[in-house]
Order: structure tokens, then C-alpha cells, then sequence
């Protein structure tokens, strides 16, 4: 990888596209031998901001024992290793899969956008997935919680709103309050479904109003690339391996780099045991901790997740005092196949910069 990267420098191009495009080209495959899988020793968290009860409630593990990583040149960028307790990450798979795509918030099945019906997507999805490669579930791209993102106008606004999940906001505040951020309020979230030939766009998360609180990622399933960049298409980004169970907080100076998921990889060897024990706490475990997962609905979500991705991004919104701008009404929300078709390609969609290094794109 340092040599490709050293020849895309020289070439004076957009660094950040060639390396995206490095990383998801198939034939011939990539070489990951230059992927960051985090093993040098652990940065710290707060433990003391976050109590083992308080930790638990939400399924994670004592904070004193997270595996959190920084990373050399990324100031506000932390890695933790999967921080969850055995037996809690199916609680969340189930959520995204079966709780979070509801009315009254915002999918999009297929490049096709409306309000979630989660009856009609689960009830039509659980019973095939055990037996049928294709179902509704496989058709969803993205789900949005909280404030919904105008796709049109790249804005939050106050009149597109629905009620944050209580359960995400109260993993999210805990993890955020463990890195140095206690008050993040989660005011709304994107949740991305990964099939194997997926991708996420570069983009920058620029739209929220404060950007002094973090970007929270969750990812559960099947592993990932993920690219992190600087502030300009020309610095080369670091990519590195995300997998189950994983955690990325985006803070400080690191909030408003290029990012992007260039690919969707099989769980490595030594990870896919974790995947195949992904099963729900007993009765009396999870009582405890999280509602439990029935053993249908995990059959349903097992099968999903041994083929595809989940990833969970959370943001706070709005600073202290802030309030959205006055604008005239927004248009209607598209449903044709421009506006989400980057998101999920190699160009960036929705929250590509408006600068000159990324005006040619669409």
C-alpha cells in the first residue's frame, strides 16, 4: 500500500479516489497487507466517567476494559475494539434490522424513499431469510432517526423530525461520556446496510450546526475498509479494518475529515468465530442488560448479518442555544436514484464537500 500511495502522490491526482478506487477493485483484488488492524497499546478513556452498571444497561463492557486506540496523526480519532459485553450485539443487529426501520422515520428500499413500515419489511423479510437469498431487508439501504437529512438541501431542520430511539441515545452518551464528551445529546442518527458489493462514498460530515461534539460509528457483521483522510482530496488517507462489534469516534480536530468505506470484506479468520457466537444472553442474562432476542428473530438476523454489514452513525445536531436557521419551505423529497446512488457508490452523495476539490462531482 505505501508504494501505491507514493505513486498517486507523484501523480498530482485526487489521492483519496485513487486509493478508494485501489481498495474496491475486485479483479485482481487489493493487497490489505497495508491495513491498520489495531494492535498497538491502548489509548485512554475515561473510566471513571462511566459506571459498569451504567455500561451494562446498554451492553458494554466496563470501560476500564475497552481496547481504545488512537491513531498517529489523527488528533479526536479513536478506535475501540469491540467494547460490547458477549451476547449484547444482537440486541442491536435486531434493532436495526427490525426496530429502527419504522414509521415514522425515513428508508430507503432499493433507491426508493418513504416512511419505514417495519411490519411490512419485517414480517415479508424474517420468515425467507432463512431460506431465500433476496428479501426486502437485502433491499434496504439506509435508515434515518432523529433529525432526517434533506437530501435536497444537504440540511437538518426542526419541521423533519421524529423522536430518537432512547436505547441509542443511551449507548451513544455513554460511549461519547467514556471519551471525554459527557452532555452529547444524539439528535439524529444514519443507519447503512451493507451488501458485499456495497460502498460508502468519500464524503465529509459537515451539515450538523456543532462540530466541537463527536460522530459516533457502530458496525456489526461482516468487515470493512475504512479510508480516513485529512482535510483535502490530496492527503492520502490511512485505511484500516473495521469489524464487528467495532467503535469509531470522530472528535477535535479529526470531525471534518474525508472518510469513505470502499469495501465490504468476509469476516477474517480470527473473527469468525465471534460471528457464529453472536448468539442472544440467556433469559436471565440479558434481563439484566438489554431485551432479549427471541431465537426466531435471531435466526432471521443471523442469517443477514453472515452476508452483510450494519453500521450505526450518530451525531448531536445542535450546540448549546443553537436553534436551526429560518428557511423557506423545503422541496419535496426525491425519490429518484440521484440522490442517495453516491452515498453508496464511489462518489461522495450526500455530504460531499463544496470545494474545488470535489465541484466535478455529482
Amino acid at each position: 500500500m505505501a508504494k501505491m500511495a507514493a505513486s498517486v502522490v507523484e501523480s498530482g491526482e485526487d489521492v483519496f479516489r485513487k486509493m478508494f478506487k485501489f481498495y474496491k477493485r475486485r479483479d485482481p483484488p487489493p493487497d490489505l497487507r497495508g491495513v491498520v488492524d489495531f494492535s498497538s497499546e491502548p489509548s485512554q478513556t475515561d473510566a471513571a466517567a462511566v459506571s459498569d452498571e451504567e455500561a451494562a444497561r446498554v451492553g458494554l463492557r466496563p470501560v476500564r476494559d475497552w481496547r481504545a486506540f488512537s491513531l498517529q496523526g489523527f488528533p479526536g480519532f479513536i478506535f475501540i475494539s469491540n467494547p460490547f459485553l458477549r451476547g449484547s450485539q444482537p440486541f442491536w443487529v435486531r434493532q436495526c434490522l427490525k426496530t429502527y426501520p419504522q414509521k415514522p422515520n425515513v428508508c430507503n428500499l432499493d433507491l426508493h424513499m418513504s416512511a419505514c413500515d417495519t411490519q411490512d419489511i419485517w414480517a415479508k423479510s424474517a420468515p425467507v431469510l432463512r431460506n431465500q437469498p433476496k428479501t426486502l431487508l437485502e433491499k434496504l439501504h439506509w435508515v434515518t432517526l432523529g433529525y432526517h437529512y434533506n437530501w435536497d438541501t444537504k440540511t437538518y431542520s426542526a419541521d423533519n423530525h421524529t423522536p430518537f430511539p432512547a436505547d441509542l441515545h443511551s449507548l451513544s452518551a455513554r460511549v461519547a461520556s467514556a471519551c471525554g464528551f459527557p452532555g452529547f445529546r444524539s439528535e439524529a442518527a444514519i443507519l447503512n446496510y451493507y451488501r458485499p458489493d456495497s460502498s460508502l462514498g468519500i464524503h465529509v460530515d459537515e451539515s450538523e450546526l456543532d462540530h466541537t461534539r463527536p460522530l459516533l460509528s457502530f458496525s456489526f457483521g461482516q468487515s470493512a475498509i475504512f479510508l480516513l483522510g485529512g482535510t483535502r482530496r490530496q492527503d492520502p488517507p490511512t485505511a484500516m479494518l473495521v469489524h464487528s462489534g467495532d467503535v469509531m469516534v470522530m472528535s477535535g480536530q479529526s470531525r471534518l475529515l474525508y472518510h469513505a468505506v470502499p469495501r465490504i470484506l468476509p469476516t477474517p479468520q480470527g473473527h469468525a468465530a465471534l460471528l457464529e457466537d453472536l448468539r442472544p444472553a440467556s433469559p436471565q442474562q440479558a434481563a439484566a442488560i438489554l431485551e432479549p432476542v427471541s431465537e426466531e428473530d435471531w435466526m432471521a438476523c443471523s442469517v443477514y448479518i453472515q452476508k452483510s454489514r450494519l453500521n450505526m452513525t450518530v451525531r448531536q445536531v445542535l450546540g448549546a442555544g443553537q436553534s436551526f436557521p429560518v428557511a423557506p419551505p423545503s422541496s419535496v423529497t426525491r425519490t429518484g436514484k440521484s440522490e442517495i446512488g453516491g452515498y453508496h457508490d464511489e462518489d461522495p452523495g450526500k455530504r460531499k464537500r463544496s470545494d474545488s476539490d470535489s465541484a466535478n462531482e455529482t
